[in-house]
């Protein structure tokens, strides 16, 4: 308890004025201001770099611990840091950093954390148009925990009040927000919102991705939706109930015929992703995804730091009892990161969707994609909270992923 009175009221003392007032179903007009502005010169002339985000935006009291406490025990923090969190604030603030537009569909509320959250996602070059204010009730915001022995963080979330319903974007809001949008991206919370602009988005064929962090109710009715599903580890089985990961992303492609790649993220062991293809290729190899997943998994180079990718064939890839679906399957490995390097792993997930989100605006190939979003979550897990660790496209670490190929 007297920690968190400690957190609050370090926070009170740090968060900055409101600039605006928001109305609580129009957007307002007033331009953001961006402090650090990103360019799109990294993008393709034809892309807009604009994308829409919907769900969640908080306030994160991070406090560092020398080892997570027992039950009923009293210990000390050693640091403290109070910053922007949310799953799409985050995300978002990492796709700005990189060079994209991106615009926030959420709901906070006029007190001292929602005047905070505004002016951080705004100094990111975030915009906030339209995000809606309440004028009563409270902002959503988490207490983390951070173990800096074990290098693990616990999260305690409170949701904010009132929250987001339909009504409280206007059609008009809607529309606006989702023009000129290459990529809508949704964290599955306040689902019935988000399946009034999910829905939106694919009569205008604007491809969605969602990030399938746990299973949420009314996610199914989204990811029906869903051109593109990032996951955590946990989710694919905990969905599909199949014995593997492997086999999982082979169901959720059988369950949503309409997805073009599933990603599983898994920490420190990386990433796997299942690509559908177009076409299925009659000739291809039908192989057990299973027994192929621990082929690649050979041809990994632990000698190597920097994140890597390796790539199968176009195959028909058999799930035993599921079924098969033709498509490439990716192994990535993540930044092997020194251990007195890595901070916090806060956020990780986050800014790798939001490098997914770039990847997608640049079209990235999927290697480079995957290379590209390990690299730029590996930065992050350098610094205490989800955001001050996120990279900018100007970054060295990531020259080699904006470097122009001179044209023939």
């Amino acid at each position: 308890m007297h920690l968190y009175v400690t957190i609050l009221h370090s926070f009170s003392s740090c968060c900055l004025p409101l600039r605006r007032r928001f109305s609580l179903s129009a957007p307002a007009t007033m331009t953001s201001k961006r402090i650090k502005t990103s360019s799109d010169s990294f993008l393709p002339h034809h892309e807009s770099g604009i994308v829409v985000g919907f769900g969640g935006a908080g306030v994160d009291f991070l406090a560092v611990v020398g080892a997570f406490p027992k039950p009923d025990e009293k210990i000390r923090s050693t640091s403290l840091k109070v910053e922007g969190g949310g799953n799409v604030g985050n995300a978002l603030t990492c796709a700005a950093r990189l060079g994209l537009k991106p615009r926030i569909i959420s709901k906070v509320a006029n007190d001292t954390q929602g005047r905070a959250i505004l002016e951080e996602l705004e100094t990111d070059g975030v915009d906030t148009s339209f995000l809606v204010v309440s004028k009563e009730g409270s902002s959503p915001f988490t207490y983390v925990i951070v173990d800096s022995q074990t290098k693990t963080r616990t999260c305690i979330h409170t949701a904010g009040y009132p929250p987001m319903i339909p009504e409280d974007l206007s059609r008009a809001s809607l529309l606006s927000a989702l023009d000129g949008a290459r990529v809508v991206y949704f964290d599955g919370r306040m689902h019935e919102t988000a399946l009034v602009i999910a829905q939106e988005a694919a009569d205008k064929k604007i491809p969605i991705l969602i990030d399938a962090e746990r299973p949420r109710e009314g996610l199914d009715d989204l990811l029906r939706l869903a051109d593109y599903v990032i996951c955590s580890a946990k989710f694919p089985q905990a969905w599909t109930g199949t014995p593997s990961i492997p086999t999982a992303l082979v169901s959720v492609l059988l369950r949503l015929p309409q997805i073009r790649f599933v990603i599983a993220t898994l920490g420190e062991n990386g990433c796997i992703m299942l690509e559908r293809c177009a076409n299925e290729d009659s000739q291809a190899e039908e192989m057990d995804i299973d027994i192929l997943v621990e082929s690649l998994e050979t041809e990994k180079n632990d000698s190597i730091a920097a994140p890597t990718c390796i790539a199968s064939s176009v195959t028909k890839f058999r799930a035993e009892g599921i079924g098969t679906v033709c498509g490439r399957l990716y192994v990535g490995t993540a930044e092997k990161i020194p251990p007195s390097e890595l901070i916090d792993t806060t956020g990780a997930g986050d800014a790798f969707v939001g490098a997914v989100l770039h990847a997608i605006c640049a079209n990235f190939v999927p290697e480079k994609m995957l290379q590209f979003a390990s690299c730029v979550a590996a930065a992050k897990c350098r610094a205490l909270g989800a955001r001050s660790g996120l990279p900018y496209h100007t970054d060295p670490r990531l020259a080699s992923f904006f470097r122009r190929v001179p044209s023939q």
